[in-house]
């Protein structure tokens, strides 16, 4: 830096302190100056004072280091040449300790094998003397930013960390408590997990916390949902192809075991999967390689597995629908989910979860759900799990007016456990289910198909996404089945 350069900046700070002592300033950030010339230190700390940054200043490694002890520091500018220990090892302390803060080096004898060393070791950005306003300006304004990038993703990761950490699976039931040690036996290992249970029991949330616990945490999950893929598209998923590899494949494509390599693969539905697929599936789990459709060139990949299934696999194998060596494979450790019917004494516990995350979401302030509220949800029998319960509190959430959750912000069905959509009852009392007439099985089961959707509309309050949820059927196939029986909202018919 000129001695022309310095009288320049001086005679600046004096015009522009004059212009801005009786306003207070926010600072754009906090930069510590590192350099064993106090001349460097004064003028480059007062321009960067200036441009409206917080700036302290060392005149040592040593002194740098204590500062950053003290303080939270957004930027770091350093020169390479002082005694005792140089800016190369102030670096590698930032990289040890203080891996979010960004460094900038600065120094007035410059190569191009120090500048490459320095960018190795982290710095942002490397500068040689004497320094232009122009240059300083630009690169400090850019480095700040990058450091909010930084601070933003670290924010984003903890927050990600605690939606799909082992806390968001809700439940005090001992049942659950072993599905909490499992989780955190297995999480480190590289073990093939089964997780099993009903629809909607939360399968995908422990596969989610397992990675999460896991040392593959700032890896990949890629989760796929074999049952919603077509079966001659699953094994393109998976494994990718190359162009030309069949009619449609007009490009190369990457399947989700080498997207997911060096993280978790968490494949839901595995029991869909055809036998063919099935075959293959096995060889990628016992050597960790494959070959991507039309191609003859072999993948290895890292990838931990963890696998789900709504129903049972060992019947499956019995069946003769899956392969036994297969089941064998997977079957390493398994995660029993239980339904939320074996669980009742965790609804209230699950309820008041699902009340404050719609709440949030929602900007209501309800404070609880009443004991009959709460009484009513215990009685009912909850085939959608988990999931159903949680669309249920969303809804109450949403219709609810007043302070308290009460019986009639929750679904007519939901009152009313013991009336099943589309029964009558016969002169014994018992529910009249089989009155037949010579037709056709097809025709004689439209009837019943169309009670049992118009009864789940209503007590959805016509939202035809929870309704297809509690179906357990897509939404596209809901929109062709009420179109098909005239299953249209008419306000003056319902009521509305």
């Amino acid at each position: 830096m000129t001695q022309s350069t310095r009288s320049s900046r001086t005679s600046e700070a004096t015009n522009r302190r004059t212009l801005t002592e009786t306003a207070p300033q926010t600072a754009k950030g906090r930069i510590l100056l590192v350099d064993d010339d106090r001349i460097i230190l004064d003028s480059l700390g007062e321009f960067l004072r200036l441009e409206d940054y917080e700036v302290d200043v060392a005149g040592s490694v040593d002194e740098a280091v204590a500062a950053l002890d003290e303080n939270a520091y957004q930027l770091v500018i350093t020169d390479v040449n002082m005694p005792r220990a140089d800016g190369f090892e102030l670096l590698r302390t930032l990289h040890d300790r203080w891996p979010e803060i960004v460094s900038i080096v600065i120094t007035g004898y410059g190569t191009i094998e120090s500048a490459v060393e320095a960018i190795k070791m982290g710095a942002y950005d490397y500068l040689t003397k004497p320094l232009s306003d122009d240059e300083i300006r630009l690169v400090v304004q850019r480095a700040i930013q990058q450091q909010s990038l930084i601070r933003e993703n670290r924010t984003l990761k903890q927050q990600l960390g605690m939606r799909y950490s082992l806390d968001s699976v809700v439940g005090h039931d001992y049942k659950m408590l072993k599905v909490f040690d499992l989780v955190e036996t297995v999480a480190d290992s590289r073990t093939t997990v089964l997780v099993s249970g009903e629809s909607g029991t939360g399968k995908s949330l422990v596969a989610r916390a397992i990675h999460h616990r896991s040392d593959r945490r700032n890896k990949p999950f890629i989760e796929v949902s074999c049952g919603a893929i077509p079966e001659g598209l699953l094994e393109s998923e998976l494994f990718g192809h190359v162009k030309g590899s069949f009619t449609g494949a007009v490009n190369n494509k990457e399947g989700k075991f080498k997207a997911a390599d060096g993280g978790t693969l968490f494949l839901d539905e595995i029991n869909s999967a055809s036998p063919a697929l099935q075959v293959k599936l096995l060889r990628v789990l016992q050597e960790k390689k494959f070959e991507p459709i039309g191609s003859n060139q072999t993948i290895s990949v890292d990838v931990r597995v963890i696998l789900a299934s709504n129903v049972d696999l060992k019947r499956e194998v019995e069946a003769g629908r899956f392969r036994q060596d297969l089941y064998y494979r997977v079957n390493v450790v398994t995660i029993h989910m239980s339904p939320l019917v074996e669980r009742l004494g965790d609804i209230p516990l699950l309820a008041e979860h699902f009340l404050k995350k719609y709440c949030a979401e929602n900007k209501k302030q309800i404070v609880d759900l009443t004991p009959d509220a709460i009484a009513a949800l215990q009685r009912y029998h909850w085939p959608g799990n988990v999931r159903e319960l949680e669309n249920t509190i969303e809804r109450a959430v949403v219709l609810c007016k007043g302070r308290h959750i009460t019986p009639e912000e929750l679904p007519a069905n939901v009152l009313d456990p013991d009336a099943l959509p589309g029964t009558s009852q016969g002169a014994t009392g018992e529910p009249d289910l089989f009155v037949w007439k010579p037709m056709s099985l097809k025709d004689a089961l439209e009837e019943p198909e169309r009670r049992i959707i118009e009864a789940a509309l209503k007590a959805n309050n016509w939202n035809r996404q929870l309704t297809a949820e509690v179906l357990q059927i897509n939404r596209t196939t809901l929109y062709k089945k009420m179109k098909y029986f005239g299953l249209e909202y008419d306000p003056s018919r319902h009521g509305g």
